[in-house]
């Protein structure tokens, strides 16, 4: 028997040999195969490899087998087709495609397993498409309130970025699609994105900026990174050697694409040293002129750029296609297009988005059973969102207002009064600049006709925020306000009917200051996508009950946040210097003991929850060792629901300033009335680190560490202590 048991154990060690000996000559196979066709090319069918020959395509080499790389813009659903020379639209009628809620949103549901989800439907969609490369997620950090695109990044934290681009990178790419990393680094304004040159700190650099984008390629394996257009610390981010060779190439191992975002190329010999792959959108007619065609050909005739250094890029754009099977692999996903599937997919992101910010008197979940009518109001009621952002702009395959959705549902059984209640005052463009210098005017025609379907409604539902004149590439916004008057709407509506319920949709942090005290219950409903209007009233009804948090600080007022309370945005002379440091979003908040308006994870539900139990495994930690956390979560109310716990560390004796508390673990726990359930989380002593300049490390000091249980970085239920030696 002993000796059968000896055989067998030999048997599977040998068998576990082979194996790896078969993925370990795989890896080889393919940097053979890749080695082969590098030798086999010419200069120019190199070169040729490394830009762009139209707005979203890439020369292949026919006759060696290599296809032309089709990438498209879409973050959150695949783009329209473009026309190959221009930006115009190419006017396809099979291209409308499955829409989700965009980053912000996405972030706000706190739930990975809805970023899997959204990454598989993308992927199935761009295969469908024929496209290779999409262009997301975009994981920069929310650092100011007036971003244009906040709308369509994570969070201002990058525990809670990390957690979620990383299934979303790994479902994307599990459907032969590569996902593209954007943008790289320290895009966190629109205004002055061309010319801008960041300063940051390197401790704020490794701690907030650069841990999304790492998460990103070590643990979500991303083939393709977009260089940002900004400076970073003097030079480009596209030839900046310190970020693209030193930190992306030797630091993080990173073997993929490094790409430009369009027209951010700026030479041919810088650029090409310091690591750049492909150029993508320069404003130049001729392809052949651009930095990486014929200029890069003539700089290795003449010595500047080795040769190395073209085929190591030819041989990263060829690995990509390796690992998305372009190369005759007949194995490759052919995907699918706007399925049941998807559009269910859609509606869940939705749906885990909203957040439930104030509730007083319990007006929701409206029982619509009981209402003869309800008066609704807003042009956010019936305005669609998903063909605006430029970039990021959907033309899906449908879009569901509020107003639709709501006159669907109920629409048989009480009267609808809609309302416009304010009117789009702003414009995309107005000359050279974006139009909002009218944005603020108080339309008294449209109040007052509002005021009059609140006061013969049950109930009034304002649906308002911003569109996508404010939540945009390439703009930043003047203000935290409400625009076109929506203040003062809300006030007199709220003065007509008691019972008024706010749904903001908006993707950036607006000021909540002038109607928290005004109406009994808010909802922050976001950019929905495709299923908005059917998410928001199923969470008016009850169906769904809200589990969506924060994903970032709202602050009472602009003043608060940090970069302009420090004045140092939008920076001067075209250079910005990040003041606030590690102290970004509730770091800062925290940290200086400023109340914002809503904390960082924050989101209420119809249920009540209890956490408790808060314990580790021990008291005692090694530096290389995990604290594996437990606690219980438990459902007090009478109402199935999801409540997001949240794990914060932080140090209350250090040599160097240390934020007040730093997210490190959460989980959405969902529950029936009554139910609990034991939760551990892992955190790793490593991560309790922080950068060190001097040493140019991490640094864990010993001594006592505070882990926080919470529901948001505002509200602690439990503290216990642990000690690092």
């Amino acid at each position: 028997m002993l000796k059968t048991t000896i055989l067998l154990s030999l048997c599977l060690f040998a068998s576990g040999l082979i194996r790896g000996q078969k993925a370990k000559t795989q890896g080889e196979i393919e940097e053979t195969k890749i080695l082969t066709l590098v030798k086999k090319m010419t200069l120019e069918e190199k070169v040729g490899l490394l830009h762009a020959n139209s707005k979203f395509y890439v020369s292949g080499v026919e006759r060696l087998g290599i296809p032309e790389l089709a990438l498209s813009d879409g973050p959150h659903g695949v783009r329209a087709e473009i026309n190959r020379h221009n930006w115009s639209y190419s006017g396809w009628t099979n291209d409308s495609s499955t829409c989700f809620p965009p980053g912000t949103a996405l972030a706000a549901s706190w739930n990975p397993a809805l970023a899997f989800e959204r990454g598989l439907v993308l992927g199935e969609e761009a295969r469908f498409r024929k496209k290779d490369v999409l262009l997301g997620p975009g994981i920069n950090i929310i650092r100011s309130p007036l971003c244009g695109r906040n709308f369509e990044y994570l969070s201002e934290d990058p525990f809670l970025i990390s957690a979620m681009a990383v299934p979303y990178i790994q479902a994307l790419q599990s459907k032969d699609v590569a996902a593209s990393v954007k943008h790289y680094l320290a895009n966190n304004q629109e205004d002055n994105r061309f010319k801008i040159d960041v300063s940051v700190s390197e401790r704020a650099l490794r701690e907030l900026y650069l841990p999304g984008f790492k998460a990103a390629i070590t643990r979500g394996g991303a083939l393709t990174v977009m260089a940002a257009y900004n400076k970073f610390r003097g030079d480009w981010c596209s030839e900046n050697d310190y970020l693209d060779r030193q930190i992306l190439r030797n630091e993080l191992g990173f073997n993929g694409v490094l790409m430009t975002d369009w027209d951010a190329a700026h030479s041919t010999v810088k650029a090409a040293l310091a690591g750049l792959d492909l150029e993508m959108g320069t404003d130049k007619k001729d392809y052949n002129e651009w930095y990486f065609a014929n200029p890069l050909i003539q700089a290795v005739k003449e010595g500047k750029v080795p040769l190395s250094v073209v085929n190591e890029k030819v041989s990263n754009i060829l690995r990509v296609m390796m690992k998305i099977k372009m190369l005759g692999d007949k194995t490759r996903e052919i995907g699918s297009m706007n399925t049941p599937d998807h559009q269910r997919a859609a509606y869940n992101s939705a749906a885990e988005a909203i957040v439930l910010l104030q509730n007083q008197n319990k007006v929701l979940p409206v029982d619509f059973a009981k209402l003869k009518s309800i008066a609704v109001i807003g042009d956010n009621a019936t305005r669609k969102h998903t063909n605006g952002g430029l970039s990021s702009e959907i033309k899906t395959l449908y879009e569901v207002t509020p107003l639709e959705a709501l006159t669907r549902k109920f629409g048989s059984s009480l009267k609808i009064n809609f309302a416009q209640g304010y009117e789009k005052q702003s414009t995309f463009y107005e000359g050279n600049n974006k139009g909002q210098s009218d944005t603020k005017k108080v339309d008294w025609k449209l109040i007052d006709a509002a005021v009059d379907a609140a006061r013969k409604s049950d109930i009034a539902v304002i649906f308002g925020g911003l569109n996508h004149d404010f939540d945009t590439e390439s703009f930043d916004r003047q203000d935290m306000k409400l625009p076109y008057g929506q203040e003062i709407l809300i006030q007199e509506v709220a003065k007509a009917n008691p019972n008024t319920i706010v749904a903001i949709i908006a993707g950036s942090p607006l000021e909540l200051s002038g109607i928290v005290n005004r109406v009994p219950s808010i909802l922050w409903a976001w950019y929905g996508g495709m299923e908005a209007g059917n998410a928001v009233a199923d969470v008016l009804s009850g169906k769904v009950n809200p589990s969506g948090k924060m994903p970032f600080t709202l602050p009472v007022s602009l003043e608060q946040s940090p970069d302009h309370a420090l004045g140092n945005y939008p920076g001067h002379d075209l250079r910005v210097n990040y003041e606030e440091d590690i102290l970004v979003g509730y770091r800062w908040f925290d940290t200086k003991k400023i109340a914002p308006q809503f904390p960082f994870g924050y989101g209420l539900s119809y249920t009540t929850f209890e956490l408790s139990g808060l314990n580790t495994d021990k008291p005692l930690y090694h530096k290389d060792e995990i604290i594996h956390v437990k606690f219980m979560v438990r459902n007090t109310g009478t109402t199935f629901g999801a409540e997001v716990a949240q794990i914060y560390v932080s140090e209350p004796v250090c040599s160097v300033l240390r934020p007040f508390k730093e997210l490190k673990g959460f989980e959405k726990v969902f529950l029936q009335p009554g139910e609990s359930k034991t939760i551990e989380l892992p955190v790793k002593i490593s991560d309790l680190a922080y950068y060190d300049e001097v040493q140019k490390g991490w640094k864990i000091e010993p001594g006592d560490f505070l882990l926080h249980l919470g529901t948001s970085s505002g509200n602690v239920v439990q503290t216990v202590k642990i000690v690092v030696n």
